[in-house]
This record gives C-alpha cells, structure tokens and sequence, in this order.
C-alpha cells in the first residue's frame, strides 16, 4: 500500500467570502460574551466580543479613509498588543492586505521587505524598528482612534484572493513572503476538528506574544471563530507564572511552543482541574517533555505540524492520539502523502518527503514575487515540505528530520544561509557558517563557527550580529575553528560542525 492519506475533501469554502467575517460571525450571537482577557496574576482586561467587532470594524473604517483601497498591501510594525490582531483583521475587513512582522525585525531587514513588498503604508508601534519611508506611516495615536470609527462593511470576493502575507526564512537564505487566500482561514476548521477539539465553551489560554502567527491563529483567531473565549498573557509575563494563570483563569486548553512546556516544568505549579489538554507545536515535542506534562498535571499534550505555506495539517487529538514517537495523523478533510524523489507515493513503512495536495484549501497562493521558487516546491501537484518521515497502516506519521539544513530557534525556522549572508564581512573574520547544535536535552542554539587570524571579541562579533538580525536568528555564541569542513569539492560539511560541538 501506498503512503496516501485522502478522506475526502473539505467542502468547499463559500462565495462570495471575507476572512475576517468568517472570524467574527459567531461572536455576532454572544456579543458580551468575553472574547479576549489579557491577563496577569493579579489583572485582567477584557474585550467583548461586540466591543472586538466594532474596533476591528472602526478599524477597517480607518485604514479606507486614510486612503488606502482594497488590494493595497500594508506592512506591520507593532508590538506585543491587543492593537496586532484588531489591525490584522480590520485590514483583512477592508480588504486590505496585511503583512505581520516580527517586532524583532531590525532596520536592515525591514528595509529587504519594503524593497520587495513596496507597500502603501506601514501601522508603526512605538520603538519598533523601521527606516525612514515616503509612505504614510500610522503610529498608535491614530489606529487606536479608528477603533471608535463606524464600522465598514466588509469587503466580500473571491475566497481564492490574496488576503495576507507573511514571511518565513527560504532555504535560500532569502526570507520568503508568504501569500495566503480568504480560504486559508476555511481550511482551519481541519485543524479545530482534529487537533484542538474546540468548542464554544473552552477558554484557551496561548503563551505567545500577540505578534507571532502561531498565537495569531491558534490563539486568537480560531477561539474567535468557535466563539470561545482567548486569554493572552500580559507582555513579559515569566514562565513561572503560567501555571498560575491557567489555574486562576480556569483555562482549558493551553498552546504554547515545547520550549515554554519545558519552563513550566523547571516550577512547581498548582492543580490544573479545568484544562482538558495543551497544544504544542513550533518544533518538535519530545517524549520527556509530553511525559513530563502529563505526570505533573494529569493532561495530555497533542502535537501538530506544519509550517508557514499550510499551517497545521498533521496532528494527535483527543479523538485521534498519537501513537507513540509518531506525529499523528493528517487531519480530516487532508490529502497528505509520503513522496519519493519522482513524485510518487512511496510505501508504507519508507522514508520520504511529507507533500500536501494542492487542493488543500490551506494551501499558499504563492511566494510573492518569487516564481521560480514556488515552481520549486510543487512536483506535479504536491507541494513539498522539505521534511522527511514515513507513514504506517494507520496513517500515523513519524517525522525523521528536514532535507536540508533548515534550524529551530524557539519555534521559529530559520534558514543558516540568511544568517550567514547577514554576518558576511564581520570584521577579521576569513570564513564563517552557521549551524543549531544541541546543549543540552530538548535544547538546540544557533552557533557561528568562524576562522580568523586571531580570536576575536565575541561580544563584539554578537553586538554587529544584533544590529543586522533579529533576536531569535542572532547566534548565541561564535565559536573560532582552524578551518571549516568541506568535502573534496569545497562544499560545506554542516553536519560536522554539529558533530564538533
């Protein structure tokens, strides 16, 4: 039998369609029912769901009477705040194309997305990195004043149109714009379904900043779809406290990257007897870890992966756990298979390349402006991860690593060929690559190998690496060697700079 897993597709999304209606309309039923409660150990503020809608809505309102039209891509710069989801889904409202960005961005960076992007605008945080631009630029005065606007109508259309885009690091070392459909949105509820086990009733409390997409999605936007109830931690909130609030908030479901389950733990926590299970995903869970979980608080973990191009496709539910050392299962509604080096479904129990049909309606559009590079990813009409694993009679799948050298910074992925072409021309530095190696159990660190005449300042080489990347790519060590390991032909041996650690 063939590594194929198909039971049948979704059904299709409507037309005419708009992704942030889709969000907002069960919250139309219940609108004083809590939407958001970001909270601390001793506060809380709470938004409604009415009160979310009309500053989403006042928010769209906004943005199309500050001159910006329906098709126009606008660049986010803005913090970890209530003001990152209103004004994603207030864009999207209008029709508006929004571009989330990680706040750690530095200037240089930002700089590489406004040269491919050329946006019409960019919503600013206060302190957060962007050059000087000749386009309107809107800082917190103005887009928290649309949130009392009128509300706008919603801009409806094709749900195949392009409705956001975001970026993750290309194994190119280009960092790649993401664009997704209306529909991306649609293809969520597989994941609801069979990962999450949602239902209006939960209160699901994500442990990341507001400014990241797996809390955008899984955190906020997926709650909000079902109705439920999101809480978010207040900005800087320690690890420690995070038990704490899941008890005093009565959470039942907590999301979060396996690196924030592993800081948890290093605490002592109280009883948990509302939370029905976590979620993890980011990058792989291990086994310690999910069973670390479930003998402190009697709980389990559900894994899912995905990346930025189809978010999460492949997960363990409550429904549906996985089998030991496996993933789970694709989700329902998925066509998921195992390819081999032609395209074709190898065998159950062989190794090969995770691939998702290109009907998946959580499928990217496109990376924009890179054709070439999309055109790379598809083999007929798969679209290839790049991850390895292979699948057993009951479609579980056991994930065997990546095809190429792509490493995990807390969740993030991020490519050592950016890294590298950032820190090109460090000063006395002859050569230099990057890798993650493990230090410790569940721990991986991005590290710079470099050669030199002479050893060098690292806290030198770490502040230039600070002023050209963001936080989670800069390396957290540099680490002189007497030349870098190449086979016959001069070609990096990465592996062995793993190896040598």
């Amino acid at each position: 039998m063939q590594s194929l897993f198909d039971t049948g597709a979704l059904a299709p999304c409507p037309t005419p369609f708009n992704l942030a209606q889709y969000v907002l309309f069960a919250g139309l039923k219940c609108p004083e029912k809590t939407a958001l409660s970001i909270v601390s150990p001793t506060t809380h503020k709470d938004w409604s769901y009415g009160a979310l809608t009309s500053a989403i809505l006042g928010t769209a309102t906004g943005l199309l009477e500050s001159g910006l039209k329906p098709g126009d891509i606008m660049l986010m710069r803005l913090g970890n705040s209530v003001d990152f989801p209103i004004a994603y889904l207030g864009a999207i409202a209008a029709g508006i194309i929004p571009v989330p960005t990680s706040s750690q961005l530095t200037e240089i960076e930002v700089s590489k997305i406004l040269a491919q992007l050329s946006p019409a605008a960019i919503l600013r945080g206060d302190g957060i990195a962007c050059p000087n631009v000749d386009i309107p630029v809107f800082t917190a005065a103005q887009y928290e004043g649309w949130h009392d606007l009128p509300p706008a109508e919603f801009n409806l259309g094709d749900p195949n149109r392009l409705a956001y885009i975001i970026y993750t690091s290309g194994t190119s070392g280009t960092p790649r714009a993401v664009g997704h459909a209306h529909r991306a949105i649609w293809a969520r509820q597989m994941m609801m379904d069979g990962w999450y086990d949602l239902k209006s009733d939960d209160i699901l409390l994500h442990a990341g900043a507001f400014n990241w997409t797996y809390t955008l999605g899984t955190g906020l936007m997926d709650p909000w779809t079902r109705g439920a109830t999101a809480l978010i931690p207040v900005d800087g909130t320690d690890p420690a406290q995070l038990a704490l609030l899941l008890h005093r908030y009565k959470a039942s479901i907590f999301a979060a990257a396996p690196g924030v389950y592993r800081q948890i733990l290093k605490f002592p926590s109280p009883d948990l007897p509302h939370l029905r299970h976590g979620l993890a995903a980011g990058e792989k869970l291990s086994s310690s870890l999910r069973e670390g979980w479930q003998d402190r608080t009697g709980t389990r973990i559900y894994e899912a992966y995905g990346m930025s191009e189809c978010s999460t496709f492949i997960s363990a539910s409550p429904s549906a756990p996985s089998k030991a050392g496996t993933l789970g299962s694709p989700q329902h509604g998925r066509r998921i298979a195992i390819l081999d080096d032609s395209g074709s479904p190898v065998p159950l129990g062989t190794e090969g390349v995770i691939a998702v049909h290109s009907s998946d309606p959580g499928l990217m559009l496109e990376y924009i402006g890179a054709p070439d590079a999309t055109q790379d990813k598809f083999v007929g009409d798969w679209f290839l991860t790049g991850d390895q694993a292979m699948m057993d009679t009951d479609g579980q799948i056991t994930y065997l690593g990546r095809n190429d050298d792509m490493m995990n910074a807390g969740g993030y992925r991020v490519s050592p060929l950016e890294v590298e072409a950032a820190l090109h021309g460090l000063p006395g530095v002859t050569e230099l690559a990057v890798t993650d190696i493990a230090v410790k159990a569940d721990v991986r660190l991005i590290t710079a190998f470099y050669t030199s005449a002479a050893p060098l300042d690292e806290d030198q080489l770490k502040d230039i690496a600070g002023q050209r990347l963001a936080k989670y790519k800069c390396p957290r060590s540099f680490v002189r060697i007497e030349a870098m390991p190449k086979n016959p032909n001069g070609k990096l041996l990465r592996q062995r700079l793993k190896d040598s650690s």
